[in-house]
Order: C-alpha cells, then structure tokens, then sequence
C-alpha cells in the first residue's frame, strides 16, 4: 500500500517533532547541572560539523556577505536571544507550559509581518490573534500565581523566534541559505564563547556525549522536518507540531514527575486552536500574500541547530482558478 503525500508528509512532520520534544528533554536534564550559555555553546559546537555537511550541499554560488546585513544582524540576534530563553525556560519550567507559550509564536508572526512584511490583516485573523493570546493569559495567570523569570524567558523565545521568522520571510529570497544559516550558530558561538570563563562548569564524558545527542536530535529532527515538508504540502505539515504538548505531557510526567494544571492544559487548547485557524486562513490563496506562519516551517530559531526554511525552495503561491477577494 502506497501512502499518499501528505499523509506521509504528515507522518513525517510527526517524527520530526517527536525528536525535537526528546531533544528539549535533553535540555531540561542538562539544565539541572549547567547554565544555558554552557549547554547554548557546546550544542553549537558539537552541532557544527553537521550543519557544515548539510551547508556543502548548497548550490548557489558567492560569498558569505550578507545583503541585506542589518536585517540579518536583526535575525541573529533574535535567533540568539530565542536559543537561550528557550532553553532557560525548558530548564524551570514543566515541559507542558513552556510549549504552551511558544506556541504564541504563530500568533506574533501574524502581528509583526504587518509591519516588516506589510502584510493583511483583517478581521478574522485578528479575532484569532486576540484570542490566541488570551490563551496565553490562562496558562500565565498573572496575579493569581507568582510569574518566574521562567515565564519571561518563555514569552521572550515566543516573541524572539517569530521575529527571526518573519525577518527570514522578508530576505530570505535574496540571501543564500548558508548565510541564513551559519550567520546564528556562529554568533552563538563567539558570544558563549566569550561568556565560557564565568560559568564554565567541568562537564564529564557523559554529559558531554548527552550533549552530542541533543546536537544530533536537533539535526535528525530537522531532516525529517525537510522530508515532511518536501513530501506534502505546508498546510498539512505546520500543525504537527502542536503534538509536542502530548509529548511534553508524557515526559514531563514519566521523567520529571510533571502534571498539567487545568489552566494549562485549556490555555493550550485556546493556543493551539487560534494557531491552527491562521494556518488554515493562510492556506486560502486569497487572503494572505505572503503566508508568514504557513512559510515558517519550522520551530522557533534557537542558532543551536540547521533551520529548515532556508533548505526548502520558496516557491511563490500559485493562483488559483476562481480565487476572489475574501474578507480576512
């Protein structure tokens, strides 16, 4: 029996996110015993050599200057900022919430693509915005519980992964995928690097070999994302990545002793739906020019891994017969 393409491209985007969930594991468990900057550093270094294989692969000939260099400096450092609040959150908050507030991602990339990518958007989608954030609200509930620095860094990722992405929406035509890519992962890098003398912590060989791991789940994850991506369309892929609450729900129970609180779990659900409603706007031809969260195609940029868009040809939306105006 042969599937067909999306199934297989949705099979695929399951796998891939499945991985990434085991990789933020990762992260939670090195979080126990090394700062962020420390676990931000040596994933890098040890994400390198794979990336640096995968980069070979690109085609297009010229250098590494960027031309559109303070958008990209823009891109990097948000990709930076993003890699460590992510995973400083991963490290003190349950799994459960933090995903719970990333996936907000979506519903800022709808925001700020008016702006940078001077995009539409009318009514609907802004109803699904407000209410997306609402969602927000409920699994924060900011008075009723004590709001850590946890939360701010969680909320920073969400707010710092959907800049990278709409900027790379924005250049990512003119710009080599080499310089999409390396452009993060170098700055990480440089930067860590020079935060190493403060609060370096000697690492044993097994957790460094557990921070090889993380290294390889981000690429194979990210591979498999490529796959999924090149297997079926966009529309069908992009919301198999809310099956990571349901991996964070299982690990953060069986490894971390985790539950979900009712707020949680409903402002997940308020989350997760409104994310869902954008991508099925975007995927009427009619209502979005430039499709910023259905071209996404990836999890927040953290510079700690290969990011999937820039591998992935961006095709412009084809028009569709009968397509008309449609109030949004």
């Amino acid at each position: 029996m042969t599937l067909s393409s999306n199934l297989k491209g949705a099979l695929l985007g399951l796998a891939a996110f499945a991985v990434f969930a085991v990789h933020d594991v990762v992260v939670k468990t090195l979080g126990g015993s090394y700062t962020p900057f420390q676990i931000v550093f040596f994933g890098v270094l040890f994400s390198f050599p794979l990336t640096t294989v995968m980069m070979m692969r690109e085609k297009a000939h010229g250098n590494l200057r960027p031309r559109h260099p303070w958008w990209i400096a823009l891109r990097t450092g948000a990709a930076v900022i993003t890699g460590l609040t992510a995973f400083y959150a991963f490290t003190v908050l349950p799994l459960a919430q933090v995903y719970a507030i990333l996936f907000a991602s979506p519903l800022l990339i709808t925001v700020l693509s008016i702006p940078i990518l001077g995009e539409t958007v009318r009514l609907r989608r802004w109803l699904a915005v407000i209410v997306g954030l609402i969602g927000v609200v409920v699994v924060l509930r900011p008075g009723a519980v004590d709001l850590t620095l946890g939360h701010v860094a969680a909320l920073t990722a969400a707010v710092g992964g959907a800049l990278a992405s709409v900027v790379v929406r924005k250049v990512g035509r003119e710009e080599r995928s080499v310089v999409l890519l390396l452009y993060p992962m170098v700055a990480n890098f440089v930067l860590m690097a020079c935060l190493m003398p403060f609060f370096y912590r000697p690492m044993p060989v097994g957790d460094l070999a557990a921070v090889g791991l993380m290294a390889a789940l981000g690429f194979g994850a990210s591979l498999l994302l490529i796959a999924a991506y090149r297997a079926g369309e966009a529309a069908i892929i992009a919301p198999m990545q809310y099956s990571q609450i349901l991996w964070a729900s299982l690990f953060g129970f069986v490894l971390f002793g985790e539950g979900i609180d009712l707020n949680t779990a409903l402002g997940a659900a308020i989350v997760i739906a409104s994310g869902l409603y954008i991508v099925a706007r975007e995927s009427r031809s009619s209502v979005s020019d430039n499709m910023p969260v259905l071209r996404t195609r990836s999890r927040p940029e953290t510079g700690t891994m290969p990011r999937v868009g820039p591998l992935l040809p961006d095709t412009a939306k084809p028009d569709l017969p009968g397509d008309k105006p449609d109030a949004d």
